[in-house]
């Protein structure tokens, strides 16, 4: 006997599904972040285990080259940023002696300007460098839980990338058997679109990445901005983010620029930064990343928030794969195709109009006055 819910019943059951969906979701966050980065690397590295397969190498010998040649290559673009990094703490205190210099000019600026006394300035700035100091304060615990988990992340996705590699076969065998015997080629055109998708993607950022790092790169040194490469791929990682991380790569060199000797620079810091978002969005992005992966911007907003929400910054980067591999899978269930359009980019080519039925006003009938009367 088949018992048809209300409405209000169906919509109930959805919203406490989905409500215990995004809990799980972020109380098993220590498992799933490394997996998902686990199958995203797997899926990219895939074309290169197959290729020495056909050429008669061992399997297992196979997968273990291309993992150590890809971490190999980590550690190296790691080991290059930590380089810089070291360097740049050396001159942490010297750019604070001339940020404190650049803070009190303009706190004189600020007193003759507005006339307002220099200790009700000096009493809100203490203040809020003290609010600041807390909040760092409190903030710590969490980088270094951030930075834990990274460590324990750095460890476990290789071995999760091998052994999603090795097992392979029949991870894509168990996918089969979740469906009838009738559907074999519908899910092996969802799980070979869904691969395509997520290697064109990661190709494509890694090509406007590398794009992006010398743009950078040319701009801070041509302005004559300190630790320029560091800057740069700082700011090609955080271009990862879609349209957040473009503001936080702009705000590390034009912090820098402020505390130096000509503070004038951050202005062209902006202008320089500004014009390379232009050409990325306009000419990098629709021709290497976007042509790969079809998930419009304002899905690509919500879905970067929310997943730093649940996940933090690593949501942010699975954000945008995890939108693209449901579009796969909404575009070929039956019912679900609408959800692929909404997360699509393609515009209807006609608009189409809201038709509203307007009530019938009745006219009013004349009356015959007759003659005489």
């Amino acid at each position: 006997m088949k018992i048809e819910l209300p409405g209000y019943a169906r919509t109930t059951i959805i919203l406490v599904g989905m409500f215990v969906l995004v809990w799980m979701l972020s109380i098993t966050r220590q498992i799933i972040v490394p997996i998902l980065f686990a199958a995203i690397f797997a899926i990219l590295l895939t074309p290169f285990v197959n290729f020495l397969v056909r050429h008669k190498w061992n399997r297992i010998v196979a997968i273990s080259l291309v993992v150590l040649l890809a971490c190999g290559l980590m550690l190296g673009l790691a080991y290059l940023l930590v380089g810089q990094m070291v360097q740049f703490g050396k001159s942490v205190p010297a750019i604070i002696e001339n940020f404190d210099v650049l803070v009190a000019d303009a706190e004189m600026w600020f007193s003759q300007k507005f006339d307002v006394s220099p200790e009700v300035i000096d009493s809100w700035l203490n203040e809020k460098g003290s609010q600041m100091v807390d909040n760092a304060g409190s903030n710590m615990g969490r980088t270094l839980a951030t930075t834990g988990s990274l460590l324990v992340y750095v460890v476990l996705i290789p071995v999760y990338v091998f052994m999603i590699l090795f097992y392979q076969p029949m991870l894509i065998e168990f996918i089969f058997r979740l469906f009838d015997d009738g559907k074999e080629k519908a899910v092996s055109k969802v799980i070979v679109q869904a691969k395509v998708v997520i290697q064109s993607y990661l190709v494509g950022l890694l090509f406007e990445a590398i794009i992006v790092t010398i743009l950078y790169a040319i701009a801070l040194f041509s302005l004559g901005i300190e630790y320029a490469l560091l800057l740069a791929l700082i700011g090609a990682i955080l271009n990862l983010i879609p349209y957040l991380g473009s503001i936080l790569a702009a705000a590390l060199p034009m912090v820098l620029a402020l505390s130096s000797s000509q503070p004038s620079k951050a202005l062209l810091v902006l202008g320089a930064y500004v014009l390379i978002q232009f050409i990325d969005n306009n000419y990098i992005v629709p021709r290497v990343v976007a042509s790969k992966v079809r998930i419009n911007a304002l899905v690509s907003i919500v879905v970067v928030i929310a997943g730093g929400m649940l996940w933090g910054i690593p949501g942010m980067f699975l954000a945008i794969p995890t939108a693209a591999i449901l579009k796969v899978i909404f575009d070929h269930i039956e019912g679900a195709d609408h959800w692929g359009y909404l997360l699509g980019d393609e515009m209807p080519e006609t608009e189409r109009k809201l038709f509203v039925k307007k009530p019938k006003v009745k006219k009013p009938v004349p009356v015959k006055i007759p003659e005489g009367k």
